[in-house]
Parts: structure tokens; sequence; C-alpha cells
């Protein structure tokens, strides 16, 4: 991925681009940061430690380290990091991994389940630390894929948003790494040596559809190297008066400015004047052959 710093410099640009294009932070949030023990969670936190340094008002910082009680879990590497670090943390521990594998018939998908058990615990522990914010390390493959899933099988228009609120309206969830490129994030994580740790649950199962959408990815992108990108910038280039959705035709068409009107040609047809006909009405004047071009 070339120079460390040019990577790291490429990762920063992109967050702060999309906070700032977003709104994603404002003067006086208190932002819970979700630190799995995965690369994107690592490459979050230690980007937007940097950029509230740099910003022009103040912004702070909680991570919150989820132990699910995995087996074989070890989490001192990463209490070690968050030390050295200098982010207030705090570790919380639920054992969601029983309730997911007992719930879940063999061979069922667990992200799912797993991910709202972890999600309502998230919530709760932002309400109970003050945070008005949520920070998730969502980027964008997890972005595109799961547009692809819910086009594929859920039959819908929907990605994953930058920004939007919880159900019950206590806590607005972020994802400022929602335009950065997995594989830059995974480059960066390796460079900086994050420690790891390592998921038994849904990183430890086979021929998920998330899979074989990743897969269809990057089949694709082997003979259009830029696709990913290109799709991600679909994502935010959505033309609603030419989908079926009626309702988001006329909320587009509501929107302070809009017109729905015809627009004025932009430019001259021929005429094609027909050669054989049934007696049908002349309802304008037609123009001569040298209108036409010949």
């Amino acid at each position: 991925m070339g120079n460390p710093e040019n990577l790291e410099r490429r990762l920063f640009r992109q967050l702060r681009a999309t906070c700032e294009g977003h709104g994603l932070l404002a003067p006086g949030d208190r932002v819970l940061v979700a630190v799995s023990g995965g690369k994107d969670s690592y490459t979050l936190l230690f980007l937007l430690q940097r950029l509230v340094r740099a910003l022009p008002f103040p912004v702070e910082l909680v991570a919150v380290h989820l132990d699910q009680r995995q087996p074989g879990y070890n989490g001192a590497p990463l209490i070690e990091w968050l030390e050295q670090s200098g982010v207030s943390f705090e570790i919380l521990s639920e054992d969601t991994y029983s309730i997911v594998t007992e719930k879940l018939a063999e061979g069922s998908t667990y992200c799912s389940l797993c991910s709202r058990l972890r999600r309502g615990i998230l919530y709760s522990a932002a309400a109970r630390l003050g945070c008005n914010k949520l920070a998730l390390g969502h980027h964008r493959e997890d972005g595109l894929e799961t547009f692809l899933l819910n086009l594929f099988y859920g039959g819908k228009l929907q990605a994953m948003p930058a920004r939007f609120t919880s159900d019950d309206g206590r806590v607005e969830v972020l994802r400022p790494l929602i335009e950065c490129a997995e594989a830059d994030i995974a480059a960066f994580a390796a460079q900086q040596r994050f420690p790891i740790l390592p998921c038994n649950l849904c990183g430890s199962q086979e021929g998920l559809k998330r899979e074989r959408v990743a897969e269809l990815l990057s089949s694709l992108e082997r003979e259009h190297p830029s696709l990913r990108a290109v799709m991600a910038s679909a994502l935010a280039n959505v033309r609603p008066t030419h989908l079926l959705d009626p309702a988001v035709r006329e909320a587009w068409l509501a929107r302070p400015g809009a017109t729905g009107g015809p627009r004025p040609a932009t430019e001259e047809h021929f005429a094609a004047l027909p050669v054989h006909s049934r007696r049908l009405p002349v309802l304008g004047s037609l123009p001569s052959s040298e209108e036409q071009g010949g």
C-alpha cells in the first residue's frame, strides 16, 4: 500500500471528509467509540483521536469494549493498547456468545442476532456514560455488501448511512469510516501492529450470504478495477425520480426549490416522417425535407 504516512494521510483525509460532509461531530459531543478488537475499530479510534485533537471545538471520546465471553477470549492485549492510547475507556462483559449459539440452529447465521445484542448493550452504555453519539467501525465494503444483500435477498434499496438515530431516539450512531476502503484499513492495521482479537462467531462461519456477495464484488473488480469506488459514488449520487417508489419520488419533488415539470429540449431530433400510415390526424406542421437535413 506504499508509504505508511501516505496511507494514514489518505485514511485520515477520508474520515475527516465524511465527518465534515455528514456533520458527524459537533461542539460538546461525547462519543462512545465501540472497539471490538478488530482492525476496523482500532483504526477508527486511532483516526478519531487524531481528528479530535485538530478540531476547533471540544469533542470527548470514550472507548468501550464488550467481552462477549467467547471461548479462548483474551482481552489483555487490547486493554494494554487502550491504556497506552491515553483515551478514556471501559471494558464490559456479557455472555452474548452463549445466547447466540443456544438460540440459533446449527448452520444459522450468527451475525444478525449477535449484532443486535451487542448494539443494545452499547446503546445502554452510551446512555449510562452520558454519550450522545456512538461511533462504529463499518467501512466502504460493509456498506456495499449490505446494499447488495438488501437488493438481492431483502427486496429493498438500503445501505449503511453515515449517521442515523437509534429507534428509541437516545443516541445518534456514526460511521466515520463508511467511505474508507477495507484494503486500506487492513494495510494500516498491519502497519500499526494493532493487537487484533479473533472472533469465534461470525468470523468462524463459511458460506455466508455476505461472504458470497464479497466474492462477487471481487470477481467483478478483476474486470473493472474501480468497481467498488464507482459503487460507493453511486450511493451518494441517487436519482429518486428514476426509481419505482412513489413515496421517494413525491418526497424528492416536494423538497424546497424542486421542479417537477418538463425540462426544455436540449437537442434537435429528426422528425422521422411516416412512409406508411392509415389517415392519422396531423397535429402540427411538418418540417420540410431541408429542415430535416435532406
